[in-house]
């Protein structure tokens, strides 16, 4: 069972709960009148609120598979989710008015169960289900290139996930019976020598996957990491793609969705803008040069977050806490409001909600010389939001620079529109988390 089919499986698992904690909580709150009429009256307007609660858990993680249900950082985010759970259903019921049903008890009981037989769901999952169709994944011997990744799978263990280490000079296909092996990660160069085809050869039928270091990786840390592609992987995947309908549909959702957000931010634009006003006066709106799409470039527009001289001795890297950042253009970056006004580049066509994010043209030349294949960022529109943005922190280094373009290069081997909107999802958790240091 993949990683996909583990998430709908706990997806649904919380479907179910979802009406079942529903049911008692009418059950008890209508004690001795329940019937299937206050169910029905009940199942419409909460079905509703569920779709919004299933994103809000998707939003802030409660479906990452990567820890235990168990661990600190895990109950920290699924106490904060099932609050917001509570705040959304006291928004949806009484600052709407969209339904005649005012829950106010029975609202807070149907969360407090859901979010007790959910977490006890995610503790069964973990310990029974998950396991009940482990991968054993095996590693052949490939010195330090695979210590990241084999600490990775050791990771998702609690998910069922197993480490197996497999000798390359021992007969491969006897440690594949006797290990009951599902998935066999080759080392670089493996597929070279003509004796260990011929072993991969004799292992056909078995139900073995075989993978290259740099699909394994693409599995099970999102990334590719530039140490295991070359020139050949490049051209079997990063292809330009045909113009066509996704690109016209990409640009209706991107148009769409940058108008909703303008119409909706539009108090916190003039907010944004008196506040900034008010502390120094100076500039409102800042404006930069990036690197889009075939290396063309556009002024990128942001609220000012700096001081007016931030760039007086020229362009640096961010850093945290940057001392160059007013009062109020640290709140602007922390809470991310600083990026809005990109809405009217969207509009514009220079950057798409999704892709990876441009970068200034000193900083790209550098890069470049310092980042083998960076100039593939290019082949793609821009986006506001990537899954770069969502998986690692601002860059503040070529190094950092060097890791985002992994994930970068991730997006743009699996791009889709589906894709887009999950990393949209996914961007909201911003709002709700610190940046790293």
């Amino acid at each position: 069972m993949g990683f996909i089919f583990r998430k709908i499986a706990l997806l649904m698992g919380d479907v179910a709960l979802l009406y079942i904690s529903l049911i008692l909580a009418l059950f008890i709150g209508f004690w001795g009148s329940f019937d299937a009429s206050v169910f029905l009256e009940h199942a419409i307007p909460f079905s509703l609120l569920y779709l919004v609660w299933l994103v809000i858990f998707y939003v802030l993680d409660c479906y990452d598979l990567s820890l235990p249900p168990s661990s600190a950082p895990f109950l920290a985010r699924y106490v904060l989710a099932t609050t917001v759970l509570f705040a959304t259903g006291v928004l949806f019921f009484y600052a709407f008015t969209l339904t005649d049903i005012t829950p106010k008890t029975n609202l807070l009981v149907h969360v407090g169960l859901f979010g007790v037989l959910a977490f006890l769901w995610r503790l069964l999952f973990s310990a029974w289900i998950s396991p009940l169709s482990p991968w054993r994944i095996g590693i052949l011997e490939m010195g330090p290139q695979a210590t990241e990744l084999q600490e990775i799978i050791q990771s998702l263990k609690h998910h069922g996930y197993q480490y197996v280490r497999l000798e390359s000079e021992q007969g491969l296909e006897d440690q594949l019976k006797a290990q009951r092996v599902d998935v066999v990660i080759l080392p670089p160069d493996f597929l070279t020598q003509d004796d260990h085809i011929q072993t991969l050869y004799r292992c056909l039928g078995t139900g073995v996957t075989f993978l290259d270091l740099a699909q394994a990786y693409e599995l099970f840390a999102r990334r590719i990491p530039l140490t295991t592609i070359d020139h050949q992987w490049f051209i079997r995947n990063v292809q330009e793609r045909e113009r066509g309908f996704s690109e016209r549909l990409k640009r209706l959702f991107d148009v769409t969705a940058a108008l909703v957000i303008l119409i909706v931010s539009l108090p916190l634009w003039v907010l944004a803008a008196l506040a900034i006003k008010l502390e120094g006066g100076g500039e409102v709106f800042y404006t930069q040069e990036r690197v889009g799409k075939n290396r063309s470039t556009f002024f990128i527009r942001k609220f000012r977050t700096m001081k007016t001289d931030a760039e007086a001795h020229g362009a640096q890297w961010a850093v945290m806490g940057d001392p160059r950042a007013t009062r109020v253009g640290a709140f602007l970056r922390r809470t991310h409001l600083d990026e809005l006004p990109q809405m009217l580049n969207v509009l514009h066509g220079e950057l798409s909600l999704v892709g990876p994010r441009p970068e200034r043209p000193m900083f790209v030349e550098n890069l470049e010389r310092e980042i083998p294949h960076y100039r593939v960022r290019h082949f793609v529109k821009p986006g506001f939001t990537g899954w770069a943005q969502i998986k690692f922190r601002y860059a503040r280094s070529v190094t950092d620079s060097r890791r985002k373009f992994e994930y970068d290069l991730y997006y743009i081997k699996n791009r889709s529109m589906i894709f887009d909107v999950l990393i949209l999802l996914k961007t909201l958790q911003l709002f709700f988390r610190r940046e790293a240091p």
